[in-house]
């Protein structure tokens, strides 16, 4: 029965880690471009994942993520924005890892005390893309406070601050809303299916 259960979940990651890579290297399925910066689609991915799996497993799914980023920032870069900041783990890869564990570990407490796992994924979810955009954008401020990166976003440095507030609003809002629909709508079936597949 625990060989089975153990077969059944390292098969589940494995589809949702291929998932991720393939959003990462397809063009426009992962990243859209939008001006210097890349809305992304692959954190609703990392969110599934631990809300089906788990924070340990989200977590894996999003430091392939992170590695990925981390990679086509030296190779070939998403945005102009890539090689300047993804070339550092803290900014590319610890992000990434974070957006599991937050989701996972939100999802487990809420759905423990309350029972209704809908709005447990849907504040999971949220809270795991706030996670990505809060650490993503606070460390380029904090590490890359520099005229380069100031210009990429098309200000000076004394403005890069209003920028990444900017785009916090924006894309931030933009990827936590599509998180808060997509993820429950994925999640729940799959969650289903995965309980199921547990008791048998």
């Amino acid at each position: 029965m625990r060989k089975k259960r153990s077969t059944y979940r390292i098969s589940i990651l494995a589809i949702l880690t291929a998932i991720i890579v393939l959003q990462d290297f397809i063009p426009m399925l992962g990243n859209i471009p939008i001006g210097p910066l890349s809305l992304t689609t692959l954190h609703v991915t990392v969110i599934i994942t631990a809300i089906v799996l788990g924070p340990v497993d989200g977590a894996i799914v999003g430091g392939v993520w992170g590695v990925l980023t981390w990679i086509r920032a030296f190779a070939f870069p998403s945005s102009p924005l890539a090689p300047l900041v993804f070339v550092n783990p803290l900014v590319s890869v610890f992000p990434r890892i974070m957006i599991g564990l937050v989701a996972g570990w939100t999802f487990m407490a809420l759905f423990k005390l309350f029972k209704h796992s809908l709005s447990s994924m849907v504040i999971a979810a949220i809270l795991g893309a706030l996670t990505n955009t809060v650490l993503v954008l606070g460390f380029i401020y904090i590490f890359y406070h520099t005229p380069e990166v100031a210009k990429v976003y098309g200000v000076n440095v004394s403005n890069l601050f209003k920028a990444l507030s900017a785009i916090f609003v924006t894309n931030g809002l933009a990827e936590m809303l599509m998180a808060a629909i997509i993820a429950p709508l994925i999640a729940t079936p799959l969650r289903k299916v995965t309980q199921r597949q547990q008791a048998s």
